[in-house]
């Protein structure tokens, strides 16, 4: 795997997490002001939510490059089939 092949497949990791983390602990606002919408979150924590992603996308990226290099899960086997 060169290391762009990497790096995408990190990203596209990094993103799937990124969505699957956003709903935790998220509490609506219960009196919402004047343009505000009923489901918007009252604390986001985004930066928080984004250092969880990074470290979570990072182990899965780990475990799924260790799997590559010992040729469980291939690329190329894909290609060929």
């Amino acid at each position: 795997m060169s290391w762009a092949t990497g790096v995408m497949v990190y990203l596209v990791i990094w993103w799937t997490v990124l969505f699957c983390v956003l709903p935790l602990g998220v509490r609506r606002v219960e009196k919402p002001g004047k343009g505000q919408e009923h489901g918007a979150p009252e604390k986001p924590d985004l930066v928080r939510k984004a250092i969880i992603t990074t470290i979570v996308a990072a182990v899965v990226w780990i475990a799924f490059f260790a799997l590559h290099q010992t040729d469980i899960f291939s690329f190329r086997r894909l290609e060929g089939s």
